[in-house]
């Protein structure tokens, strides 16, 4: 004999001699009488002589009383079993059950694959079957199953008493396993065990599935569990009473991997090599195997059964013993669940999952957690979404491979054809979903690493994680797997506000008062919320909220795809233009084809550009080539409000100020000029007036251009704070002229004749910034003539105390006066006036460069002074821009 057949036979007879043991003690609880008849009985067995007949046992009196198998309750020595008797049990004494657990432990043997040689007979297994069936018809035939459960059925099942049905206590007993006894409990476990592979053995399954059995699984082996496999697949086909039966029987054994028997058969391996170590019950083997079960070497044939148990868990709550057990209360008062009326209980785990926040129990809401986490990762453990999207998977999703939210990505990906009531159900979904990284397979897959690198202090929920993920995504040990994930999520949520979960909780009040009745229930609305938020962020009023909208608008412009509205509109004028442009560059494209856009693109992408405008961070290429200059130059500038922009405006001419920054600055000051809306300050203070004064030129296709000329043109009309931002707007436009700009054109014939020098100067040195704006300023104080247009530039260009010397209604003799004034009060010896010249030219050439010269000190002491003292009562209030040296 092997070694191998050797420690099965040990077992075989430990196993026994444990029943013979727990008998013996039980024995003092019969009386006397029983003992003797039982005796001979079980001397008759012995001898292999005809059994006794008409022995009645009634141990448990809450059932009925009834006749002992072969007279002592064990199978019968001269039936068909006799020879394997002889050969696996010759030391067993018969009687009490003791021949039946023997050959049953060499059978459980023989599954397992622990024993070689020979085998228990077909005949032998058929009568055993039958043996097996018979003693669950009434608890009182098993004698060691009524001794160890005597006292457990007097006390859980008491009220079973008008039940006259024989199986009315062992149906009761298997129902309340876990509050028995541990005796008993190890019975009526031995019983389901051999249940969940023979649905004989089970008499309230056997009566109600028989005759579906026999029409739908005819053929079907009663063994390790076929027949209930066979059965639940055709569900559809059978009886009320045969589906409550078998629904009854698989929540039964919902908690402990033995009572399934496919499971059983097909996972042992796995389970010894995965989970060897863990305890059966309470679904622990379960879930240990779930979490390998994408391991390597697990066993595909495993990882199928269990993920077929996994489906069906999903469609009913009391499948799943962890989330029933832990979510009892929460379940009947939360979510008001009853189980006399006839609803579907899969909208239970929708409610706890829409509850999850004010769930009471917190084990409860951790096994939620896992519910939604599973849901999320394979289409089949989301029932709601499986059987909304039933037809939508046929037709769109037929040949998507199951798992790993495969089948989830291709409704999404097809979701503008899906029905109405899968569309409905995937937002749904999606929505739920937003709140966690362990809700997101797909990203959290890619991303496994770069969560332990750089996230794995921080706590999940409430998008936490998402959020650290994507701060860290120019990190320079983030995977291009990841960082695509990452992406892919960001224009997945950008679908809708309430797929952002920080947005949404964030500014939940604000989209009620600000963009009331712009999405639908259960419905996308794609980017409308979204983009009325980004364009009335200053109507938000705690900064926390104002927040999240800044970082959704930074999302933007980091990823074109990121702005829905922009997206759709630009779908064509990207795959014409920039289809070979990584997405994280395509806006920038779009720009440099600003022309060649199509009208709906352009729309969208002036939009953006005006949301770009209120803040520097928004412009990422400008924010990153200017970051030095920002530090150095504008360390202490609030951003947002245009504020550090214009902060950069103002030092461009200084030393150590780099071309990078200063020809990103004068691109977007060119920018600018095309359109008033994306000049902040001129776009915010200058409103009323634009439609007051130049509605026409707003009115015209490309008029945008003119706008700031017209407001130019009325300029003396303007409110005060439309003038500061129009004057700065103008200063700076001639402070870095370029011929043929909207704004400045009108200059360029002046410029041409007075200003060659501004032409020939380079640009972007030092001594080329300003060259035009000092030209064009003294040619206007030494009289030379100069075309109206280009006048007013320069006029409304000079600081607002200087331009009243300028304006054609004051008088020669007044402007001397003034001239005079300051004179005297400069302390000036060289004479400005000339008290034998006339009019205009008593100013001599010297006043003139003193004023400019005095006017631009006035300017820079001044505007500094002013500048502080905005900034220190309302630093909110939009960047002023002074005037540059020599620059009136």
């Amino acid at each position: 004999m092997s070694l191998r057949q050797h420690k099965g036979l040990v077992l075989i007879a430990v196993s026994c001699l444990c029943v013979v043991h727990l008998c013996a003690n039980a024995s003092a609880a019969l009386s006397s009488e029983f003992q003797a008849d039982l005796q001979k009985a079980e001397t008759a067995q012995e001898e292999r002589r005809e059994p006794l007949q008409g022995l009645e046992s009634n141990i448990i009196a809450l059932s009925p009383k009834a006749l002992l198998a072969n007279g002592d309750g064990d199978i019968s020595t001269i039936g068909d079993c006799a020879g394997d008797i002889d050969t696996f049990c010759a030391t067993i004494t018969a009687g009490r059950r003791r021949l039946a657990d023997c050959l049953q432990s060499q059978v459980a043997a023989q599954e397992t694959g622990n024993v070689q040689g020979k085998a228990v007979k077909e005949d032998c297994l058929i009568e055993l079957a039958a043996f097996q069936a018979d003693l669950t018809t009434n608890v009182n035939k098993d004698i060691p199953l009524a001794l160890a459960c005597e006292l457990d059925a007097a006390s859980l099942c008491n009220d079973m008493a008008d039940d006259t049905s024989e199986a009315a206590i062992s149906s009761c007993l298997w129902s309340q396993r876990e509050q028995l006894s541990a005796n008993c409990s190890a019975e009526v476990l031995n019983k389901q065990q051999l249940a969940a592979k023979d649905y004989r053995i089970d008499p309230y399954l056997h009566d109600a599935c028989q005759a579906d059995a026999e029409s739908c699984c005819k053929g079907t082996k009663a063994e390790k569990g076929q027949v209930q496999a066979c059965l639940l697949r055709q569900q559809g086909r059978l009886t009320w009473e045969c589906q409550n039966e078998l629904f009854r029987q698989e929540v039964e054994g919902a908690d402990d991997i033995r009572l399934n028997a496919p499971l059983v058969s097909k996972c042992m391996s796995d389970k010894r090599t995965f989970c060897n170590d863990v305890a059966p019950g309470s679904a622990r083997v379960k879930d240990c195997l779930e979490q390998h079960r994408q391991d390597d070497g697990f066993s595909s044939e495993c990882r199928d059964e269990l993920e077929n148990v996994m489906q069906e868990r999903a469609t009913d709550f009391r499948l799943d013993s962890s989330l029933r057990d832990a979510c009892e209360e929460d379940i009947m008062y939360t979510c008001g669940w009853d189980d006399e009326l006839d609803e579907s209980e899969g909208q239970i785990v929708s409610c706890l999952q829409d509850s999850r926040d004010m769930l009471m129990n917190m084990q409860c809401q951790e096994q939620v957690h896992k519910v939604m986490a599973r849901a999320s990762e394979d289409i089949r453990f989301n029932q709601m979404l499986a059987d909304a999207c039933f037809n939508d998977r046929e037709q769109f999703c037929s040949t998507t491979q199951q798992g790993s939210a495969r089948v989830i990505r291709c409704l999404q990906d097809a979701r503008s054809s899906l029905s109405k009531e899968c569309q409905a159900s995937l937002f749904d979904q999606e929505v739920k979903m937003a709140e966690d990284i362990d809700f997101k397979f797909p990203l959290k897959r890619a991303c496994t690493f770069e969560i332990q690198t750089y996230c794995a202090d921080v706590e999940h929920g409430h998008a936490n994680v998402i959020r650290c993920l994507q701060n860290n995504t120019e990190a320079l040990d983030m995977s291009t797997e990841c960082k695509e994930a990452i992406q892919g999520d960001q224009a997945r949520s950008s679908q809708d506000y309430r797929l952002n979960f920080k947005l949404a909780e964030a500014c939940k009040r604000d989209t009620d008062s600000l963009c009331p009745n712009m999405c639908q229930a259960h419905q996308a609305c794609g980017g409308q919320v979204l983009r009325c938020l980004t364009e009335k962020n200053d109507q938000i009023e705690a900064k926390k909220r104002r927040d999240e909208v800044f970082y959704f608008k930074k999302m933007e412009v980091t990823d074109f795809r990121n702005d829905v509205l922009l997206a759709e509109a630009c779908r064509d004028d990207v795959d014409e233009l920039c289809s070979k442009v990584k997405p994280g560059a395509v806006l920038q494209c779009l720009r440099s084809h600003r022309t060649s856009l199509s009208s709906e693109c352009r729309k969208e992408e002036l939009k953006l550009g005006i949301i770009q405008s209120q803040d520097i961070r928004l412009q990422p290429t400008l924010h990153k080539q200017c970051s030095e200059e920002i530090a150095v130059f504008c360390p202490n500038v609030e951003p947002g409000q245009a504020r550090v922009f214009g902060c950069l405006q103002e030092n461009i001419a200084k030393s150590g100020f780099g071309d990078q920054c200063k020809q990103q600055v004068q691109d977007r000051e060119a920018r600018m000029q095309e359109d008033y809306r994306l000049d902040y300050g001129v776009a915010s203070q200058c409103e009323a007036d634009v439609n007051h004064y130049c509605s026409v030129e707003k009115g015209k296709a490309h008029g945008e251009t003119q706008v700031i000329a017209c407001l130019v043109s009325n300029y003396q009309s303007i409110v005060s704070d439309c003038q500061r931002e129009v004057s700065r707007a103008v200063r700076m436009a001639l402070w870095e002229y370029q011929p043929q700009l909207a704004l400045t054109k009108d200059c360029d014939e002046d410029v041409q004749q007075y200003c060659q020098q501004a032409l020939t100067a380079p640009r972007a040195g030092v001594w080329g910034i300003g060259t035009a704006g000092r030209c064009l300023s003294k040619s206007l104080a030494e009289g030379q003539y100069m075309a109206q247009g280009c006048k007013n530039l320069v006029i409304a260009a000079a600081p607002k105390d200087v331009q009243a010397l300028f304006v054609s209604d004051m008088s020669s003799s007044a402007m001397a006066d003034k001239f005079m004034a300051l004179q005297n009060a400069a302390g000036i010896k060289t004479p400005l006036v000339n008290p034998r010249g006339s009019g205009i030219k008593a100013i001599t050439l010297t006043g003139w460069g003193a004023l400019a010269a005095l006017t631009a000190l006035t300017t820079v002491t001044v505007g500094g002074s002013y500048f502080g003292y905005r900034r220190y009562i309302s630093p909110d209030t939009s960047y002023v821009m002074v005037s540059k040296s020599g620059d009136v």
